[in-house]
């Protein structure tokens, strides 16, 4: 193996690594408000809202992400409607497209995700929430939504994992990230083996920082999971009392 072939490599895919990030983490943000949108639109109790969430999810699921890059980046283009719209000059990007995609992708998902932290909450803490008299919103945000969040985050880190390794679809729409470079270097020395071997090792790393800062987050969130620390002198025995009999 051509040690210093790798290392020169490695460089090169150093340079796309800001973008593959840029990518997932727009997708991702953007893709948690509306999964959060769609899990609520499920739990409305609106039937046109639940129809709405229910085929969203159905259609986004059952469906390759790669052939929903297509349908956006060469599909939308096709329409009048949409080349005159205010949206064009936003559509008509390979950087929009990729993250319009993800965002939609990563929102059918994460939306049964926080669904099922939502239900998971304890109904008698939102009865006590109720008995204190607190409005329904703010019952939201400060119960129903924190306990939510710290149910799904360990499924949800999957699927932020997912976005990172996604983002390399984005590269058969021109967009040079770590696998668009990877391509390119390829054609360039015919070498696949040692080119993939770097960016899988990108990949691999950039997921594991990622799983990382969840578990500290994670940790972060559950308090009164921590152990307690004890107190050094805890374990000492007590000092015997002058003129006891012992």
């Amino acid at each position: 193996m051509d040690w210093q072939f790798l290392f020169e490599t490695f460089l090169s895919l150093i340079s796309a690594i800001p973008l593959s990030l840029e990518l997932a983490a727009t997708s991702i943000i953007l893709g948690a408000i509306c999964a959060l949108a769609l899990a609520l639109c499920r739990l409305s109790g609106i039937p046109a809202l639940d129809w709405f969430a229910r085929s969203y999810v159905f259609i986004v699921r059952g469906t390759p992400l790669l052939v929903q890059i297509f349908l956006i980046y060469y599909g939308l283009g096709q329409f009048p409607a949409v080349r005159h719209s205010l949206l064009w000059p936003f559509l008509r990007e390979p950087y929009w497209c990729a993250v319009l995609a993800l965002t939609m992708n990563t929102a059918a998902y994460g939306s049964e995700i926080i669904r099922g932290g939502l239900l998971s909450v304890p109904f008698g803490q939102i009865e006590a929430a109720r008995a204190c008299g607190m409005p329904r919103m703010m019952q939201f945000r400060r119960i129903l939504l924190p306990l939510a969040i710290r149910q799904a985050l360990p499924g949800y880190s999957n699927e932020m994992i997912s976005m990172v390794k996604a983002t390399s679809l984005a590269s058969i729409i021109t967009l040079m990230e770590v696998t668009g470079v990877a391509a390119k270097i390829i054609s360039e020395t015919y070498r696949a083996i040692e080119v993939f071997i770097v960016a899988g090792a990108i990949y691999l790393a950039i997921n594991f920082l990622l799983t990382r800062l969840v578990h500290l987050l994670e940790y972060w969130l559950s308090p009164h999971l921590r152990q307690p620390v004890p107190h050094p002198a805890a374990g000492l025995a007590p000092a015997p009392i002058e003129g006891d009999a012992r």
